[in-house]
């Protein structure tokens, strides 16, 4: 499979405690790739660097070819690269459908003059825009939440919500750090089966995971960090049986 992303033995230390040191791995396209760790692995840490929200100290991250270590987020963010972050992130006072909408800035053409004077070409993109995120609240099982506040979803759906943003950006990679974090068993289902849908399409995705069962249903392939270095790579199944995964990671569930 072609390499999409490649992480190149990329640092990042806060107060001079490396919070993820020398990680390398890379992300082929169509494939479903999961980070997992303990708390304080630097798991998030790992993402905030793909995306653009951190800056490496050192090491390489290149994506479709290209390198973008030095890229800002937005930069990232029209390449092609959405992440869905662990909090709720919403716009209060919004509709569902505008917090979608949204998520289409990155690939936006035309500026404030065309916005403010409502030029035809600028009414058009908005009116494909406003499309692509009732599409994207379909595909999320929101099309009937399209005009309400935002505010009022349940956690389970906020995060449907959040992911509907992304895809309204048309991203080739998506990051999705944490999902099933916090949600009931029904609202993790239902983003788990949201998830295999989107795989089954050929999305590539990068999750981040606490979830050991939820990780090995969707992942292809898993990396685990413990104290920010990756300590091992393989299948869910290979992942699941390593000494080294159960010492760091699994010890205290398996006991």
């Amino acid at each position: 499979m072609t390499t999409l992303l490649e992480i190149g033995a990329v640092g990042r230390a806060f107060g001079g405690v490396y919070a993820v040191r020398d990680v390398a791995m890379t992300v082929a396209e169509g494939e479903t790739r999961a980070v997992i760790g303990p708390n304080g692995a630097g798991k998030s840490t790992l993402f905030n660097l793909i995306s653009g929200h951190l800056a490496a100290d050192h090491g390489t991250l290149a994506y479709a070819g290209r390198r973008i270590d030095r890229l800002p987020p937005h930069a990232r963010a029209r390449l092609g690269i959405a992440i869905v972050f662990q909090g709720a992130r919403l716009f209060h006072g919004m509709t569902a459908l505008e917090n979608v909408m949204v998520g289409a800035h990155a690939r936006t053409r035309h500026g404030f003059l065309s916005a403010t004077l409502r030029l035809p070409a600028h009414r058009r993109e908005e009116a494909g825009i406003r499309a692509d995120a009732l599409a994207a609240l379909d595909r999320v099982g929101l099309r009937d939440w399209a005009d309400r506040s935002a505010d009022v979803l349940p956690l389970g759906q906020q995060r449907s919500l959040q992911v509907a943003r992304a895809l309204c950006a048309r991203p080739r990679l998506l990051l999705l750090d944490e999902p099933a974090s916090g949600l009931r068993a029904a609202e993790r289902e239902a983003l788990a089966q949201l998830v295999e849908s989107l795989r089954e399409e050929g999305m590539t995705m990068m999750l981040v995971e606490h979830d050991v069962a939820f990780v090995a249903r969707l992942a292809d392939r898993v990396g685990v960090l413990d104290l920010g270095r990756l300590i091992a790579e393989g299948t869910p199944d290979e992942i699941r049986d390593d000494p080294a995964v159960i010492a760091a990671y699994l010890g205290e569930e398996a006991a």
